[in-house]
């Protein structure tokens, strides 16, 4: 099973000409995700690696019954491209972009919930889904198999090393999400976590997390009640005190966000937290062991 994305989500790709665009389809389509249709204006009846284009997300969906979307569009547009996914039926919506303006990410995610869209991102790697050989986003396909651990994450590159880590140890995932790096995103690691949390195939948890924000500290009180191990990553553990990580979200304040708190919170809670990304795969192994 899976969380958010399955074999059965019928996918379009909003700007799907761009370079970005026609190339991440062709590698979703090599992996197996169920991509029906691309919208860019101006462009109807082409095609991407055999994908019909549609002009507008209306025509889209129309025609394909799409219910998701992961957008490609530049960072000024991108508004715009969410706005229509969401008023025309769209109800998972990943967004690639980064550099979004901030209150444009506040009227996206805002829109969302009062519509019951599912936004993964802004700044995102987006989502994969192994076990359902499908995904939207950018990540490699070769790197996951399919297994028995949720990850969600808020750097792209540390979940990619992670999970590869976890494939070569034997341990598969059932989903991995990109959270997204900017300050304002649909996801929160609470909200991943209760999806997985009603996933009886997600056995475990691996978070991926960094200095800065209270996201993590947030989440460990979930954790508490989750009911399933967790193993925490953190990264941001040569940062001078007072540094934050590249990613926008990541912010320290008021003795909020760093290393030391968030490690504190999530020990507390119960979780096991790892100093380095290799050993998350061996954390993980000794709790599957322990179970």
């Amino acid at each position: 099973m899976a969380i958010l994305l399955t074999r059965d989500t019928r996918i379009i790709v909003q700007g799907i000409t761009g370079n970005q665009g026609q190339f991440h389809t062709q590698q979703m389509l090599a992996y197996g995700s169920h991509v029906v249709g691309g919208v860019s204006p101006g462009k109807s009846g082409q095609t991407v690696a055999g994908v019909p284009v549609f002009d507008t997300v209306e025509e889209a969906v129309e025609h394909t019954q799409a219910t998701a979307s992961i957008v490609f569009v530049p960072a000024p547009f991108a508004k715009d491209a969410a706005f229509e996914a969401m008023e025309n039926g769209i109800r998972l919506l990943v967004m690639i972009p980064e550099h979004i303006p901030v209150q444009d990410s506040i009227d996206i995610v805002t829109r969302a919930a009062e519509l019951g869209v599912t936004v993964i991102g802004p700044n995102t790697f987006g989502i994969i889904s192994p076990g359902e050989q499908t995904k939207m986003g950018i990540m490699p396909n070769h790197i996951y198999q399919p297994g028995p651990i949720g990850v969600v994450a808020r750097s792209g590159t540390l979940s990619y090393e992670i999970a590869f880590s976890l494939t070569n140890g034997g341990f598969g995932q059932t989903t991995v999400v990109g959270m997204g790096g900017d300050p304002v995103v649909g996801q929160t690691f609470i909200s991943v976590l209760r999806h997985f949390k009603d996933d009886p195939a997600t056995r475990a948890v691996v978070m991926v997390g960094e200095i800065g924000g209270s996201a993590e500290e947030e989440a460990a009180e979930y954790i508490k009640t989750l009911g399933k191990p967790v193993v925490a990553y953190l990264a941001g553990r040569a940062a001078p005190p007072g540094k934050r990580m590249g990613h926008a979200g990541a912010i320290i304040e008021r003795g909020k966000g760093t290393l030391e708190s968030k490690e504190r919170a999530l020990t507390q809670a119960g979780a096991s937290v790892v100093t380095m990304p290799w050993q998350v795969a061996d954390a993980v192994k000794e709790i599957m062991q322990g179970r």
